[in-house]
C-alpha cells in the first residue's frame, strides 16, 4: 500500500478514540480502545508493519468520493465506476448511547453486481506485538495481543470470513440494495449479546440522530454555518466522554516536514490547546462540554496539589507522566523519522497556560455554571505561585527544545491569568491577593518596555529578538491592546511582511527566531492563519478578512477537515484533524460574521 495524503482521510469516533478512512477504502489509523491506547491499524505511519483494515470493490477503474452524512460523523465512502456503484459507511456507535469501543462499515451495492474485497491486518502495540486467531465461527474471529497491552478484538460479518496468517480476509458480491456489515468491537469485558444484523441498523439510526441533535443544539447561525458546524463536530470527536478532556489531535508523529523530525505524539489534552476549544465550543453554546472539560481540570487541581505548579499537558485520565519514546521498527509516513510515542514537552515550563486556563474558567463562570469555592481555592494557589515565578524565561507556545526565553507571549497570558483571576474574584466576591493587581500592571507595562522595538515598530518575539512572532496575534484577541491601536496595527504590518505569505501565516522566522533544536522547513500554520483573519476584522478591514477567509477555507481536505500545517503545494502536514485550527476557524468565523453584519446595519442606518 502506498502512503496517501495526509488530507485524503475522513475521520469518524465514538467519544473514546477515532479512526481515519481513506478514499481508497483503507483504516490506516485507529488507536484502541481509548485516545491514548496503542495503535490497532497504523498504516499510516508504516504501510507495511502499521496494519489496516480495507474494504474495497474489484473494478478495473474506478473513482472515489467521500462525504458525511449531513451534520454527522457518519462517513460515506464511494466507489464510482462504469462497472457499478458501490458505497462504506463507517461509523462508531457514541459512547453516550452505547458501550463505545465497536467500528461498524455497512458496505452497500448501489449499481451493478459488485465483487468486493475485505482484508483486516491488525498489528498489535504499536505493531510491536504478535497475536493469536481464535475462529470461533465462519461468521466470527477473534484476536488477542500476545503484548503487554493484551488488547482483544473481535470481528463478526453478515458474510463469511477467512483467518489468513494472522489476518483476517473476505471476498463476496453484493447486488444493487444487498448489505453486508462488519463490526470490530473490543471485549476487555463479557459484552451483550445482540442481534448482529438488528444492531447494526438500531446504532447506525441512534448514531446518526445523535450527531444531528447535537449540532442543533449550536446557536450559531451566520455565514458559513455548515464549515462551522463541521469544525464543531470534529471538536466534539476529539472530547474524552468518560473525562471531559479534549485531545490536541488524534494521531502521534505525522511529520511537520516531510522526511524531518519534526514528528510529535498529539494524543494528549494540552491546557492550551482544550482551554481554547472551551472557547470556541462557548461561542456556539456548548456549554455541556465546557463544563465536563472545567471538571476534569477541576479534579486535576485536586490532584496537582502537591506540585509546585500546573502541568502544560497530561494524558486523558489526568497523569502527567508521558515519557517519550521512539517506535524503531516504524518507517514513519513517507519515511519521516522517528516516529514518536509520549511527549517530553510535558516536563517543559510554558507559563502561558495559567492565561489560558484562567480565560476558560472566567468564561465559563460568566456564560456556563458558577465554579465552586473549593475550586476557586485550587486555582488561587496557582495564580499566587505565578506572582512569583511569572518573569522566569520558558519554552513558550511553540515548546522550543533549544534553550528558554522571556516570550512576549508567555508575559502576556501571565497577563491574562491575572486579569481574569481577578475579574472572577471581584464577581463572585471572592476574597483574592491583593498583590495580584500590581503584578498584572507590573506585566502590562513590562510588555510594552521590553518587547516594542521602536526602530521597527512592532512588539517582537522576546525583548532583542529580530523577529515578530505569530502568537502575537493573540494580543487584541485576549483584549490586551485594542485592535485599532497604533502600536497594534504596525506589529500587524510587521507581521504581514515577515510572516505572511498569499494569506497563509508562518509562526516565525526560523532563521531569526529563538532556536527550536531542528534544522527543517516547515509549513504554515493554519491556526495562525485564521488569527490573522481575525484580527483583520477586528481592525476593521472586513474585505481583506474575508477574502483570506474564504483562501483559507478553499485549503481544507474534502470533508472541510484540517491538520497542523500547510505545505507549498497546500499539502496537510503534522497530526490531523487538529484542534487548534478547527477552534481558531470557529472564532474567525464568528467575529467576521458579527463584523460583516455591524457594518451591514451601520449601513442601513446610515441611509435610512
Amino acid at each position: 500500500m502506498a502512503y496517501q495524503p495526509i488530507e485524503n482521510y475522513g475521520i469518524i469516533g465514538d467519544l473514546n478514540t477515532v479512526a481515519l478512512v481513506a478514499l481508497n477504502g483503507s483504516i490506516d489509523f485507529m488507536c484502541f480502545p481509548d485516545f491514548d491506547s496503542p495503535s490497532i491499524f497504523a498504516a499510516l505511519l508504516d504501510d507495511k508493519k502499521g496494519g489496516y483494515f480495507q474494504i474495497r470493490p474489484v473494478f478495473s477503474d474506478m473513482n472515489t468520493k467521500q462525504l458525511y452524512l449531513p451534520d454527522t460523523n457518519v462517513l460515506l465512502t464511494r466507489f464510482l465506476s462504469t462497472e457499478g456503484v458501490g458505497e462504506i459507511t463507517d461509523f462508531m456507535p457514541v459512547e453516550e448511547l452505547f458501550d463505545g469501543k465497536e467500528l461498524i462499515r455497512r458496505v452497500t451495492t448501489i449499481r451493478g453486481e459488485v465483487h468486493y474485497e475485505m482484508h483486516c491486518e491488525p498489528r498489535f502495540n504499536y505493531g510491536r506485538s504478535d497475536h493469536s486467531v481464535s475462529v470461533v465461527s465462519d461468521n466470527e474471529i477473534v484476536l488477542q495481543s500476545k503484548g503487554s497491552d493484551k488488547t482483544v478484538i473481535r470481528i463478526r460479518s453478515t458474510i463469511p470470513l477467512k483467518a489468513d496468517n494472522g489476518a483476517i480476509t473476505a471476498t463476496f458480491t453484493l447486488s444493487p440494495n444487498q448489505t453486508a456489515d462488519f463490526i470490530l468491537e473490543h471485549i476487555e469485558k463479557e459484552h451483550v449479546e445482540r442481534d448482529f444484523k438488528e444492531f447494526v441498523t438500531e446504532s447506525l439510526f441512534a448514531t446518526v440522530n445523535y450527531w444531528k441533535d447535537w449540532v442543533a443544539r449550536s446557536l450559531y447561525k451566520g455565514r458559513w454555518m455548515e464549515t462551522v458546524n463541521r469544525s464543531a463536530l470534529v471538536l466534539k470527536l476529539l472530547t474524552s466522554h468518560r473525562y471531559g478532556s479534549i485531545v490536541a489531535a488524534p494521531t502521534f508523529s505525522m511529520p511537520e516536514s516531510i522526511g524531518a523530525k519534526r514528528n510529535w505524539d498529539y494524543r494528549y489534552t494540552w491546557i492550551r490547546d482544550a482551554s481554547f476549544t472551551v472557547y470556541a465550543l462557548l461561542l456556539l453554546g456548548y456549554t455541556k462540554e465546557t463544563g465536563n472539560f472545567i471538571n476534569w481540570v477541576e479534579k486535576l487541581c485536586q490532584d496537582i496539589k502537591g506540585h509546585n505548579r500546573l502541568g502544560i499537558m497530561y494524558s486523558i485520565d489526568g497523569h502527567r507522566q508521558l515519557q517519550e519514546s521512539v517506535l524503531d521498527h516504524f518507517e514513519g509516513y513517507r519515511k519521516s523519522s522517528p516516529v514518536r510515542i509520549g511527549n517530553n514537552a510535558y516536563s517543559q515550563l510554558q507559563l502561558d497556560i495559567y492565561g489560558e486556563l484562567m480565560d476558560s474558567v472566567y468564561l465559563y463562570n460568566k456564560y456556563g455554571e458558577r465554579i465552586s469555592y473549593d475550586f476557586w481555592k485550587d486555582l488561587e494557589k496557582q495564580i499566587d505561585w505565578l506572582a512569583e515565578n511569572w518573569n522566569q524565561p520558558d519554552e513558550g507556545i511553540w515548546e522550543v527544545r533549544g534553550g528558554k526565553r522571556n516570550f512576549l507571549y508567555s508575559r502576556l497570558l501571565c497577563w491574562v491569568a491575572f486579569d481574569r483571576a481577578i475579574k472572577i474574584a471581584k464577581s463572585r466576591s471572592f476574597p483574592y491577593n491583593e498583590n495580584w493587581r500590581a503584578v498584572r500592571d507590573e506585566i502590562f507595562n513590562t510588555i510594552f518596555k521590553d518587547c516594542w522595538d521602536e526602530d521597527k515598530k512592532a512588539f517582537m518575539q522576546y525583548p532583542g529578538a529580530p523577529t515578530v512572532d505569530a502568537s502575537a496575534l493573540l494580543m487584541p484577541l485576549v483584549r490586551f491592546i485594542s485592535a485599532k491601536d497604533p502600536r497594534w496595527l504596525s506589529t500587524l504590518n510587521r507581521i504581514e511582511k515577515e510572516l505572511v505569505s498569499d494569506s497563509l501565516v508562518y509562526r516565525y522566522r526560523p532563521n531569526l527566531a529563538a532556536p527550536d533544536g531542528f534544522v527543517s522547513h516547515e509549513g504554515t500554520f493554519s491556526m495562525c492563519t485564521f488569527w490573522y483573519v481575525e484580527c483583520l476584522s477586528r481592525a476593521g478591514q472586513l474585505e481583506k478578512a474575508r477574502f483570506y477567509f474564504e483562501k483559507m477555507l478553499g485549503y481544507a481536505n474534502h470533508l472541510g477537515l484540517y491538520s497542523e500545517q500547510l505545505g507549498f503545494r497546500g499539502e496537510h502536514l503534522g497530526n490531523f484533524p487538529q484542534a487548534f485550527t478547527h477552534l481558531g476557524l470557529i472564532s474567525a468565523a464568528y467575529n467576521l460574521d458579527k463584523q460583516l453584519n455591524d457594518s451591514r446595519n451601520k449601513n442601513v442606518n446610515h441611509f435610512t
